[in-house]
């Protein structure tokens, strides 16, 4: 009988030529200077934003960009909104109308976006588990009409939309606009979310069916736990573009159910832009969507890895 005996190697690391040694660095070097290059450019808008709600006209004119080198902050823009230390405890109305407009932007963001990603899930999954035909359309066509609606410019669709609400009385209405923004990002949510589902194996749906499930029982106990990451992802963008949509909420909207962006957009007037005010006002938007942002991001990342988000 002949027994094996094992012995060890040492692993010997193999010897780097000092030239090569040196272009991998320069090609690490060259790499993280253009990552570091591109967040600057990317973020420098929010900390001028962030910094400009803090000056005073003149550090706005002269265009001073660091704090305490520069100019000294100021508490200007805030103070003109009622969110300064000193005016926070005090009665403002218009920090009063800063908080209904932010309210009508979280209620109909969210909304939306949640019914956006139900709607948009089920199209999906439909179109990605079974066969559909409309016409000369496949499964194929009816995802591009979904896309191509994209293609269309707002201004097109806004005095029909103007004359349909104005018949349904839904102008300047909470429900119309989140109708509106329902419909605005949908076909991303159908696109994310079937991409999202191909990258599940059908194998998995087919034994839950053999074990007894019903096609249902299969997507809401099978499908829709392994898609959840995917489904944050497309919330978090469906999320960012109705926060962020001003056309339509300018158009369908007069007092009642407006919302940040025309607030914001309204600092504008006959003597010129209130940069601070607007600035601060911009700051106060920005801030739930970076927290957000924050606190999911980890399925954000989880829905890029597995092909939710490309």
């Amino acid at each position: 009988m002949i027994v094996a005996e094992e012995t060890e190697v040492d692993y010997v690391e193999p010897v780097q030529n000092p030239a090569e040694r040196l272009r991998r660095i320069l090609v690490r070097m060259l790499i993280y200077g253009i990552l570091i290059l591109w967040a600057v450019i990317c973020l420098f808008p929010i900390y001028w934003t962030v910094t400009t709600s803090f000056k005073i006209a003149p550090d706005v004119m002269r265009s001073h960009l660091v704090p305490f080198y520069d100019f000294m902050p100021q508490w200007l823009g805030w103070r003109s909104l009622g969110l300064s230390p000193e005016t926070i405890f005090e009665t403002s109305t218009v920090r009063e109308e800063f908080l209904r407009r932010f309210w009508n932007s979280v209620l109909t963001s969210v909304s939306a976006s949640f019914l956006a990603i139900v709607i948009g899930s089920l199209a999906a999954y439909g179109l990605t588990r079974f066969s559909y035909k409309f016409g000369p359309m496949r499964n194929k066509d009816i995802s591009f009409f979904f896309l191509s609606q994209l293609i269309l410019p707002p201004v097109v669709l806004a005095l029909p939309f103007l004359v349909l609400y104005k018949e349904l009385a839904l102008l300047d209405t909470s429900i119309g606009l989140i109708l509106l923004y329902t419909l605005m990002v949908l076909p991303i949510v159908i696109w994310i979310m079937r991409d999202q589902f191909r990258a599940i194996p059908v194998e998995l749906e087919e034994a839950a069916l053999v074990d007894g499930l019903s096609i249902w029982g299969a997507f809401l106990r099978i499908v829709l736990p392994i898609s959840v990451p995917g489904m944050v992802a497309a919330f978090i963008l469906a999320l960012i573009l109705c926060w962020n949509e001003y056309f339509f909420a300018a158009l369908l909207t007069s007092t009642d159910a407006k919302t940040l962006p025309v607030m914001v957009a309204s600092q504008t007037g006959s003597q010129g832009i209130n940069w601070w005010a607007m600035a601060a006002l911009s700051t106060a938007a920005i801030g739930p969507l970076v927290i957000v942002g924050i606190l999911l991001e980890r399925y954000i990342i989880a829905g890029m890895a597995t092909g939710a988000v490309k």
